[in-house]
This record gives structure tokens, sequence and C-alpha cells, in this order.
């Protein structure tokens, strides 16, 4: 019997991770090697990642296989959207990555409107209109007059530059790339007349690759350094969603996803984009999923509000557990005010307890009065806007929905997905929680030749894993709660 085991880099907005994945006997197995933290660094009123400590977490997830023995075919590196490293003519990284929270878009979307309707860049790309997006990020930076983006010869997107300072070997992975509002989803090419609108050279971002692909080997230095060997890097789905989507264990294609951490995304998938009137007005996105699919979605607010509300209550001395918080949204009253997770007063407000109370105020609402009925309200709108996106979804869809599927480490949540079956009237199946690294995994053992297709990946899947189910409560109450939700103003 044959073992392969694959090492998968898997980095969120807040932490990272190396995590050792072993294909045999036709399931697969994960193991987590290291995880780390990852934290946006201000400096001088900008917001930038810190590209060269996340490479020494990279090096440190070599060394573990090294240390422990473990014999690795390759290695895969996803990531957020969106944010992107310039590399000058000579090779060098010119500079850190500014991180998709900098303010300094907040207005660029419609100042770039005036060069190029809005219209017209949605029907280009079919990209939900977000101020952080790359096309907005670059034309931002070009105006700024930020010089690393002015004198790049070229733009990596987040993954391929880490897989670039693995390999030295400088490509775009599709996925990824789709997350820009820049790439065609019919073509799956580029659209050089927007980028030439913000500014920069329509061929400063490499030709898009498909997942699955050979990026390369690790470079000799670094090879010898974490005494790994010449291992392969591969293109996986270089978007942490896609490999998520990729790790659904679903049979057929009617179900839709909600891939949930801190941010949520909920859609389903397709063959073909979805670029209508209605998608435009609701502001859906059509991104690039595996095996040519198309990952038809909506970004949601997910679980930053509850992140930054922790870290108030941290710094007043109040270190909830996460047992502790659900245990508190249990014991709270229900339906005591409602938030609008997507409104723009929680993108990154200096207090989330303060934006909170001032938006139930403004709706016309008590503001929750205990940390209690805070968290319980989080989780309640969130459920309420869950369905609220489906249900457009829905009348978008080429097929019924029967079921939806929670995977990310927001499926754990075991009170989140009962309030949101409750919402939706559906059942809910949660599971797996480390589905982005299973993704990641499933399409290095892809690039090995080992798994051939989707379908071949996720019945992998499924044989492997042990999924949660949940069906609709009382839901009178629920409808109730969502037409006051849905009626906010």
């Amino acid at each position: 019997m044959e073992i392969y085991n694959f090492l998968a880099f898997d980095l969120g907005a807040t932490s990272g991770r190396s995590v050792v994945g072993t294909l045999r006997d036709g399931k697969i197995e994960i193991r987590e090697l290291t995880r780390f933290p990852n934290r946006m660094l201000e400096l001088h009123g900008k917001y930038y990642w810190n590209l060269l400590g996340l490479y020494e977490h990279l090096k440190d997830g070599l060394m573990a296989c090294a240390k422990q023995g473990v014999a690795i075919n390759s290695i895969g590196v996803d990531t957020w959207g969106v944010d992107v490293v310039p590399i000058g003519a000579d090779g060098s990284i010119l500079g850190m990555p500014r991180a998709y929270r900098d303010p300094y878009t907040d207005d660029a979307p419609e100042s770039y409107f005036e060069i190029i309707s809005r219209e017209e860049v949605y029907r280009k790309t079919g990209i939900q209109v977000m101020n952080f997006n790359t096309l907005y990020q670059i034309y931002a930076a070009v105006r700024e007059g930020y010089t690393p983006i002015v004198k790049a010869e070229k733009l990596l997107f987040m993954p391929d530059a880490l897989s670039y300072m693995l390999t030295g070997k400088a490509i775009c992975e599709y996925t990824i790339a789709s997350t820009s509002q820049i790439l065609n989803p019919r073509t799956k090419s580029w659209d050089g007349a927007l980028l030439e609108a913000t500014g920069v050279r329509g061929d400063i971002l490499p030709t898009p690759i498909l997942p699955g692909s050979i990026i390369g080997e690790l470079n000799e230095a670094l090879a010898e350094e974490c005494r790994i060997g010449r291992v392969p890097v591969v293109a996986v789905a270089g978007h942490d969603t896609a490999s998520a989507v990729a790790a659904v264990p679903a049979e057929g294609e009617r179900f839709a996803y909600l891939s949930s951490g801190t941010w949520s995304l909920m859609g389903i998938e397709t063959r073909e984009p979805i670029i209508t009137e209605e998608s435009f007005r609701h502001n859906f996105t059509n991104e690039g999923g595996v095996d040519g699919t198309t990952r038809f979605l909506k970004n949601i607010c997910g679980m930053w509000i509850l992140e930054q509300c922790r870290k108030e209550w941290e710094r007043e001395g109040k270190e909830y557990s996460y047992p502790e918080i659900v245990e508190m949204a249990s014991s709270a009253e229900p339906f005591v005010a409602f938030i609008n997770p997507d409104d723009a007063s929680f993108a990154n407000p200096h207090s989330m307890l303060q934006a909170i109370e001032k938006f139930c105020i403004r709706t016309g609402q008590v503001p929750p009065q205990s940390d209690g009925q805070v968290v319980r309200t989080i989780f309640e709108s969130l459920a309420l806007r869950y369905r609220e996106v489906l249900e457009v979804l829905e009348s978008m869809s080429p097929f019924a929905i029967d079921v939806l599927h929670i995977i990310g480490g927001g499926s754990k949540n075991r009170l989140l997905n009962q309030y949101t079956a409750n919402a939706i009237g559906k059942r809910v199946v949660a599971g797996p929680s480390e589905a982005t690294a299973i993704g990641n995994v499933m399409m290095q053992a892809v690039g090995a030749g080992v798994v051939g297709t989707l379908a071949e990946a996720r019945q992998i899947i499924r044989s492997s894993i042990t999924t949660e189910q949940f069906e609709p409560r009382d839901v009178e109450a629920w409808s109730a709660a969502y037409e006051k939700f849905h009626n906010l103003k």
C-alpha cells in the first residue's frame, strides 16, 4: 500500500498553520504540525502583512517535517484573497503587502467607476464589488503614489508570493486570481483594460495557471537549510475558500455551502458563471473553483464581529473561553436585538461593542445589555443574514438547493449551526472543520496524479470524515424574527 504525505500551509487573516495530510487506502488523515499568529501591522497610518515573518513560519513547518521524519511528496500554500506583493525587475520583493483592511481603498471603487462604470466592471468580471478588491487596491496605490506598486515589474498574490519565496518561480494561480475583480471568468484571462485604468501595465500580473499545476521545487539553499530535500511545490487552490469548497463532502449538485470563519462565504458550485442584472443588483460574485467549476457566492461578515468583541473583553480582564461564550449565548434571552453583520459600521471600528450599540440605537432597538446578549445578538443576526443571502441565491440558482453544507472552523459552533438550520428552514450538514487544509491536500494529490477528479476527491473525503446534521426547529419563531431583521433600516 503506497502512502503519500502532503504538506499544506493554510494561512488565514488571523492565524496560520502547517498541516500534513496523509493519503492511504482511499482515505485522508490530517495532522497539524505548527500553528502561528498572523496580524496586520500598522505603520504611519498604513496596514501591512508581515510577509517575511510568514516565510519564517513556513520554514518552521518544513523543519518540523524533518525533525519528525515525515517524508513529504509535495507542498501547497493557500491564503486569503485580493492582497498582492510587488516584485521588482531584478526579482526582489519591493515591500510588504498592504492589507485589505487598509482604509486607503475606502472611496476607491466610486472613484474608479468614473473611469469605467460599475456596470461595465461587473459585466467583465462577475465579481462582487468590495472596496478592498485587488482592482481598487492597485488603483488606490497608484493614486497615492505608493512606490512599491508604481515601480513593480509584477504583482503576486499572497499564496503565489510565498510559493515564489520557496521556489524562485513566479506564477499566478487561477482561484486566487479570480478574487481580484480583474479576471474574465469566461476566458480565465486578465482584462488588460481594467488594469490599465488603474495606472499600471496590463501585463503586470502573470498569466493564471490551473490548480494542481506543479510550480517547481524548493530552492536548493532552503531545502538544505530545512533538511527536507528538493520537494515539489504545487499550485493548489490558492484562495482558502476555493480550497475549502473543494472539500465539501457533497453528493450531487443540489447544495449550497457556507465557508464559516472570520468571513462567511455562501454560495453554490456551477459550471458557468452567472452574470445577470439580478446578480449585479445583489452584488454576487463569480470566483474560480477547481476542476472547471465556478463558485457563485457572496461574502458575508462572519466571526470577525465576535472576534473583535472578545478582544475588547480581554482588555477589560474578561477572558471567555469558547464554551463559555456559547453557554452565555444559550442562556441569554432570544431575539433581543439584531444587527446587519454587513453594515459598513462593523468593517473595522475602533470599538466593536460601541458599533453594535450605535447600530441598535440608529435602528430603533434597545442595545443588548450584557455580554451574553451581545453574543446571542451576533449569532442570531448571522443566522438570519444567512437566510437572507440564501433566499437571493436560490432565486438565481439553476437548481433547487436541498441542503446547506457548513465547512471551516465555524462548523464546530453547534449553537450557530442550529440557529442557521432554524433560520433557513433546511437541513444543515456541518463539517469538515479542516476543510481548507483538506482541500489543499487533495489538490496536491491531483498534482501528484493519485486523484483524478473533484468527484473522486469528495468520495475520499466522505469516507474519511464524520459530519453532524442539524434539522430546523422553532421555525415560526425564527420566521417572525426574520421579518424584523429583514426590515431593519
